[in-house]
């Protein structure tokens, strides 16, 4: 089985990703969704969190193999990129979107010198908002950014489009797109639902749950 299939099976298993298109989540965007993805759930089960850091760890190798700093973004993947660095072996520092409210009111925790090559990694990756907030905090910081890891990507057009702006290259384990044939091939949701989660995703701004009508 693919890595792909086999991780968006998994993460649908132990519920880090949820599918409720009859009672939608709603996301700090305001946006109302058919899906919730909660990927420090996998921290609680070993063989899931030792695949994603062993994969993560191989996906740097091959791709950006002269990295000198993993880089995890606050706060979803703090604990992901910290098990990925330390099975690399290789110095670690997350990275906020906004500074903390006390003390040195860092954006960066950890070490970076400047010239030094980062990789971020990323827990899941939506509006792509999260993900350029770090990239410039770390480039402000003198450090390069050689690309994200992420494990699970919404696919987006909105963030695929703010990468390719920024010249980030993005390495993904799983995907929205194949979550959704998992799904239903494994009857967890019906093809009614598969087909609402599709329109949401078209256009999650503005997507209504079916039975309730828009508010002009």
């Amino acid at each position: 089985m693919k890595l792909d299939t086999l991780l968006a099976q998994k993460l649908v298993q132990i519920s880090a990703i949820k599918l409720q298109p009859d009672s939608p989540f709603t996301w700090a965007t305001g946006w109302s969704s058919p899906i919730y993805t909660d990927l420090r759930m996998t921290l609680s089960y070993p063989e899931v969190r030792n695949l994603i850091k062993v994969e993560m760890a191989r996906l740097i190798m091959e791709n950006f193999g002269d990295a000198d700093v993993i880089a995890g973004i606050a706060t979803g993947a703090i604990a992901h990129g910290a098990l990925v660095a330390d099975s690399l072996a290789m110095p670690f520092v997350y990275v906020r979107s906004t500074p903390k409210d006390h003390g040195l009111e860092n954006l960066i925790e950890g070490d970076i010198k400047p010239g030094q090559k980062v990789v971020l990694i990323e827990d899941q990756l939506s509006t792509g908002n999260n993900c350029m907030k770090c990239l410039n905090t770390v480039r402000d910081a003198g450090g390069i950014v050689l690309g994200v890891v992420v494990i699970f990507d919404y696919q987006f057009s909105m963030a695929a489009k703010a990468l390719r702006r920024a010249k980030l290259p993005i390495v993904t384990l799983t995907n929205f797109e194949t979550m959704l044939d998992v799904a239903t091939d494994n009857a967890v949701i019906s093809d009614t639902d598969a087909e609402a989660l599709r329109q949401w995703h078209s256009d999650p701004e503005n997507w209504t749950p079916m039975g309730i009508n828009a508010v002009d």
